[in-house]
């Protein structure tokens, strides 16, 4: 196959497009940087192709050579890498519902990427972002989760609809304030639960905190509030299914 060199290829333009939020949600593709993502993509079976740069790791799959020029104008990154992968998006329902984790217009990439490793690390069985919350396709996202994002289903959805739906299945739904709360230590274990979490300068909606069976609060000296990405990670794990 011939190098590709020529930043105008209509190839890369196609590949710098996915920056874009639109044009990920309008071709269901995404990008990922480094081996390590792409051997995750391999095993979640969402890989599409390899752009790579003098020798190609994953000779099996589509593949096109480029130059170094290519490859940084395709990259999110500012240092130069060696290989990127053309991913579709997989999306699919959790299969059980005993750990979920329900997310409100969270907006910081970072946080996002944190929480879906976190749950994927207390294995929590899928995680439900409303509308509002940033793209979990969002190149910061995915590198935070270290792949993490491609071991556990991720639906996008109105949170109204799916607390409704979930406490209709005997899921109870756990939120997170500082006002008409349980202090942490104070909550009961029950055997399905969903967790919900909220915007980090806003916290969850009013509307959706009527909506929970219980509203609860971390325990702590000094300060009011937690970052959200490390609230999430003290309740999942104080609260994950027990083995």
């Amino acid at each position: 196959m011939e190098k590709i060199t020529s930043l105008q290829n209509k190839k890369v333009k196609e590949w710098c497009a996915l920056h874009q939020k639109k044009q990920r949600d309008l071709t269901n593709q995404y990008l990922v940087e480094g081996k390590h993502l792409l051997q995750e993509a391999i095993k979640a079976k969402a890989l599409e192709c390899v752009l790579y740069v003098k020798e190609n790791p994953f000779p099996d799959y589509p593949s096109y050579e480029v130059s170094q020029e290519v490859l940084n104008k395709v990259s999110m990154r500012q240092s130069d890498g060696d290989v990127i992968g053309i991913c579709r998006r997989l999306e699919h329902q959790p299969t059980s519902n005993k750990r979920l984790l329900l997310l409100d217009e969270i907006q910081d990439p970072g946080n996002l990427g944190t929480l879906i490793r976190s749950a994927v690390s207390f294995q929590f069985d899928g995680i439900y972002l409303s509308e509002g919350c940033c793209d979990v396709y969002n190149e910061k996202v995915i590198q935070s989760t270290q792949g993490a994002f491609f071991h556990i289903p991720i639906v996008r959805m109105s949170l109204i609809d799916a607390i409704i739906s979930l406490k209709k299945e005997g899921v109870k739904v756990i939120g997170t304030s500082l006002q008409e709360s349980l202090p942490m230590k104070q909550l009961e274990r029950y055997d399905k639960m969903a967790f919900l979490l909220g915007n980090e300068g806003k916290g969850v909606s009013k509307e959706l905190l009527t909506l929970t069976d219980q509203n609860v609060r971390i325990e702590m000296a000094g300060f009011e509030s937690l970052n959200v990405a490390v609230a999430g990670g003290i309740l999942m794990y104080q609260y994950q299914e027990e083995s």
